[in-house]
């Protein structure tokens, strides 16, 4: 049993060579040959003359980007404030390491009263 992409492969191999079989005999075996190869011609230059003009409609119409001393800035802008953010957090974490050291110290001089207090 054929898949469905193997049928459309199939089809569009028909079509295929049957287009180029109809193409072949407008353009050497019928009266109307000229008319082909004007056609062909055209379409293919008009093809072309479209896409030349979509990449310029797309460059016209996109913004410029932005100058690379721009982005140059906002990185090591982006990059000093993560430098901040880290040290910050490194303090934070100091002062409650050290307030928890200084509990922790008050805790053990309040048991140690509390025991020679209890004797």
């Amino acid at each position: 049993m054929v898949s469905k992409d193997q049928a459309i492969g199939v089809l569009l191999l028909v079509v295929g060579i049957l287009g180029i079989i109809v193409y072949g005999w407008l353009v050497f075996l019928s009266e109307w040959s000229l008319f082909v190869l004007q056609l062909t011609g055209f379409v293919a230059v008009a093809a072309i003359l479209a896409i030349i003009s979509w990449i310029g409609y797309t460059m016209a119409t996109t913004p410029p980007p932005k100058p690379i001393e721009e982005i140059e800035k906002e990185i090591s802008e982006e990059i000093e404030a993560e430098k901040t953010e880290k040290a910050e957090e490194k303090e934070g974490k100091s002062e409650t390491e050290d307030a928890s050291k200084t509990a922790s110290k008050a805790g053990s001089k309040g048991r140690k009263r509390s025991k020679k207090s209890s004797k």
